[in-house]
């Protein structure tokens, strides 16, 4: 007869033996990942990035190296590539064009993204339950927000009539959001004029152009070559005294009218996490693509008044920021 403790004996033995399940992996002690990005590694996205990684026991210099890659949109193949040459253990690449080059480089190092518009749209997974391949992270929601915007810039300056958006076709997260912004822009009755960019040397022919067209307001279309210039836009806008509607939180701060969407800061804390679980033996294929929790409304009422506007209680109280 076979006792309790002996069967337990064997139990141990067998399990200490047994091979690893297939696609189970020892957790790493010490990793290296490489980022892929067109500003600086001290801005607030990246620290709150580094900050979540630590708070997961990966500390840069201890037991992470990460490997910063900075450049403009067009060489963000050449940076991929030589992350792939260096086979870091994981790329962080947030953005739309960023993870499309990335999956375009390699199929077998994981990738993750934070903040591209639509990723099964755009072919960068097959669903956000199910990403499959080696790509996955969060959706910034950006091809759905564009008619939001616009509700919000019109209760701001309702007299607005024709409104000039300035995109970069090249991504495809924006062709979307051009098409998905053409309703809601006839519902409030407002004609967009479309003003493209490419490229850094753009800029001034599409201000030009903006000025000589009659137009009484400006939205942007987030992604990086407009996130990246996005001083210059709000300082044009300033100029021309037009009421501009913004992605991004910290423009207001800088002087903007008008920003709403998703906090790019939380997807970049989150981002981590998933940085983290691959780190730990995940697999891409199988962490679903999670969306935003975590959106913002700030307005500056000092700009308002520098363009004639009142902005109204309702909006004031929506807020979750206000400039005095």
């Amino acid at each position: 007869m076979v006792t309790s403790s002996v069967l337990a004996i064997a139990v141990l033995i067998v399990s200490l033996v047994a091979p690893a399940p297939a696609g189970a992996q020892a957790a790493r002690s010490s990793a290296r990942i490489g980022v892929v990005r067109n500003q600086p590694p001290a801005d607030p996205m990246h620290q709150a990035f580094v900050a979540s990684l630590r708070e997961r026991g990966w500390v840069d210099g201890r037991n992470l190296t990460i490997e910063y890659l900075q450049g403009e949109v067009a060489q963000f193949a050449d940076l991929v590539r030589e992350l792939v040459r260096r086979n870091v253990d994981v790329i962080f690449a947030p953005n739309p064009q960023q993870a499309r080059v990335a999956r375009d480089a390699t199929a077998k190092i994981p990738i993750v993204f934070a903040v591209v518009g639509d990723p099964v749209g755009t072919g960068l997974v097959k669903s956000l339950a199910r990403p499959g391949g080696n790509v996955t992270g969060l959706t910034g929601f950006g091809s759905d927000l564009a008619g939001k915007r616009l509700e919000i810039l019109k209760e701001l300056a309702p007299r607005i009539a024709r409104v000039a958006v300035l995109w970069n076709p090249a991504v495809p997260d924006k062709v979307l959001e051009w098409k998905l912004m053409q309703d809601p822009a006839r519902a409030l009755g407002l004609e967009l004029r479309s003003v493209e960019v490419r490229a850094p040397a753009d800029f001034p022919g599409a201000f030009e152009a903006i000025a000589r067209g009659k137009i009484d307001g400006l939205i942007t279309l987030g992604e990086p070559l407009t996130f990246g210039h996005r001083a210059t836009i709000i300082d044009f806008a300033r100029f021309a005294r037009l009421p501009a509607v913004f992605n991004w939180r910290d423009t207001v701060e800088s002087g903007a009218l008008v920003a709403y969407g998703p906090s790019i800061v939380d997807l970049y804390r989150r981002a981590a996490v998933y940085v983290d679980k691959i780190l730990r033996g995940a697999q891409p294929a199988d962490l679903p693509v999670e969306q935003p929790v975590q959106f913002e409304l700030a307005i500056n009422a000092k700009t308002a008044t520098a363009l004639g506007l009142t902005v109204p209680p309702s909006l004031r109280l929506r807020a979750d920021q206000v400039v005095e």
